[in-house]
């Protein structure tokens, strides 16, 4: 095998599109969509007359309940997500 070959065979990195809009021109779709798969919003709730906390995706989509608020935050976070508090 010669090390030294001068096959010279690029292999173009893909090229990421560059996508900018205007926040003032959403629509309500867009605005919906806006941080799905980033943001999850934590909120207080009774379920069957128990204190949880609910976990839901950015456009409202609940994921999950969990027991307290510290369990609910730490599976936003392993999801690498945002945990953003709801009152």
């Amino acid at each position: 095998m010669n090390m030294n070959s001068n096959d010279q065979t690029d292999v173009a990195a893909p090229v990421q599109e560059v996508v900018t809009f205007d926040v003032r021109h959403l629509s309500e779709q867009q605005l919906a969509a806006l941080g799905v798969s980033h943001i999850a919003y934590v909120k207080p709730v009774m379920v069957n007359g128990v204190q949880g906390f609910a976990i839901h995706a950015a456009d409202g989509t609940p994921m999950a309940v969990a027991g307290n608020r510290d369990v609910a935050l730490a599976a936003v976070m392993q999801h690498e997500m945002l945990a953003l508090s709801v009152h």
